[in-house]
């Protein structure tokens, strides 16, 4: 029986999956965490990502034979420096690492404005994005900027040390501020922007199309990892491509993936140019196009409201539920760490409504609300590009847990919301990636196949009551001290 292995790095762990290559069925898993990290400055060291893969396929002890491929997926944006020997020059700077605010301001102005990178990439620019942090090491670690030799993403560095390639994929380079999805090309102009002039093409990686091989597993990987050498690596992308693929996503499908940040997206046949910038209209992996909004906060803010009033997650989810709609006058503005969409890097939570008779349950309900307020306005900047509105919204990841949370997505969008029992999707679409290479066909068909018969279990929630969406627009608009 083939079998394809599919991985997911992403911020907080390493998850691998091995499942059959022609039915998607998971035989075999391992995951191995992450350290922690807290923005502003969020930042990894790259080889604790290898030693974790290396952790995660062992705790897996997938013992059949078989392996046909596989396909790394890792959290987007991240910049990862090397030298001409591949070797880590600094920590990784994450997505969520907000540090490079300054230069993201300056990169707007000296670029065109927001209209200027949109554009252009596709995406406003936003402190998340790759190119803010190569201008952040421009302007304060210039001499590691002069030893750079490799600028790559986390899935392409994954990818590196298992086949010694340097390449990367479209959907994730579309993240990083200096590749084009109308042209399919990097932007050489927004790199000298960033970090001077240099030959980048030697830097850069090669981009690489859905199902092209990026290389086979190297002989000193193939021992560590417990697999025998020259086994076909896919070209890789990031989560949130691989998670639309593990989903089956199809178009007029629109995804609410709730983690440690919350991101809502869908597929497209199109481009899509959002010049409020918040929407960024990324490249999938499968050939087309993933328009997607993504916030910082989100179980974040639950887990945070729980230890501050001193509960466990159930506790605050059973708080949240007993308590009543609107949570008794809280309005909780959940920017703990900053935002990215809205683009307030700096800004910090806000409660207002607060009175002596307030309850920790209303403190539950309004932390819960602020997130699914956040979430369904990401919803609505999807459909305002002019994307039809879904039939219902499907809801994954951590957050999905929580029914408070998830009810009142539903109530607040006016929608029906299914839930999907929890996978790790990432990884499952990594796996997509590494059927579809091996077999020939177009990623879309793998999903197609494996999602026929192993979804698992689906809860469809309905809207509670409806709401006033203006006026719970007004709401937070006052409390954000907005006009």
């Amino acid at each position: 029986m083939p079998v394809v292995i599919g991985v997911d790095s992403s911020t907080s762990a390493t998850k691998v999956t091995f499942r059959d290559i022609d039915t998607g069925t998971e035989i075999a898993s391992g995951r191995a965490e992450h350290p922690e990290v807290h923005p502003p400055a969020s930042e990894q060291d790259p080889t604790v990502w290898e030693q974790a893969l290396i952790h995660a396929m062992k705790l897996a002890d997938y013992r059949g034979k078989g392996i046909a491929s596989c396909s790394v997926a890792a959290q987007q944006h991240g910049l990862v420096v090397t030298d001409e020997n591949g070797i880590v020059l600094r920590p990784a700077k994450l997505w969520n690492d907000t540090t490079s605010a300054l230069e993201t301001k300056w990169l707007i102005e000296q670029g065109g404005g927001l209209r200027g990178w949109t554009e252009t990439t596709g995406s406003a620019l936003r402190a998340a994005f790759t190119v803010t942090k190569l201008a952040w090491l421009a302007h304060h670690e210039p001499e590691i900027l002069a030893r750079l030799k490799h600028l790559v993403l986390p899935h392409d560095w994954l990818t590196y040390r298992l086949t010694g390639q340097w390449v990367t994929d479209r959907g994730d380079a579309s993240g990083t501020g200096y590749w084009s999805p109308f042209t399919e090309e990097w932007l050489i102009d927004k790199l000298e922007l960033a970090a001077g002039a240099r030959d980048w093409s030697t830097v850069l990686p090669r981009v690489l199309m859905p199902t092209e091989l990026a290389g086979g597993v190297t002989k000193d990987m193939a021992i560590e990892i417990g697999c025998h050498p020259d086994i076909p690596v896919a070209p890789g992308t990031g989560d949130n491509m691989a998670a639309a693929l593990g989903l089956g996503l199809r178009k007029g499908e629109l995804a609410i993936s709730i983690g440690t940040s919350g991101t809502v997206f869908t597929p497209s046949e199109h481009p899509v140019v959002d010049t409020t910038g918040m929407v960024a209209g990324f490249a999938s992996a499968t050939g087309e196009y993933l328009p997607l909004v993504c916030t910082l906060n989100a179980t974040r803010v639950l887990d945070a409201t729980a230890r501050w009033i001193g509960v466990d997650r159930r506790q605050l989810d059973s708080m949240a539920e007993s308590a009543p709609w609107g949570a008794n006058g809280v309005v909780f503005v959940p920017y703990l760490d900053g935002e990215r969409t809205p683009d307030r890097p700096n800004a910090t939570g806000t409660l207002v409504g607060l009175r002596s008779d307030t309850t920790p349950s209303d403190l539950a309900r309004a932390a819960v609300e602020g997130v699914a307020h956040n979430l369904v306005e990401a919803v609505e900047d999807i459909y305002r590009t002019g994307i039809s509105a879904s039939d219902r919204l499907i809801v994954i990841g951590g957050g999905s847990h929580y029914r408070s949370l998830v009810k009142a997505i539903a109530t607040f969008s006016a929608q029906v919301v299914e839930v999907r029992a929890s996978q790790e999707w990432v990884a499952r679409g990594a796996a997509v990636q590494a059927a579809a290479m091996v077999r020939g066909c177009s990623p879309d068909h793998i999903a197609s196949e494996w999602a026929a018969a192993n979804l698992g279990a689906v809860s469809i929630v309905e809207p509670e009551n409806r709401v006033d969406w203006q006026s719970l627009n007004g709401l937070y608009a006052a409390a954000r001290g907005e006009d």
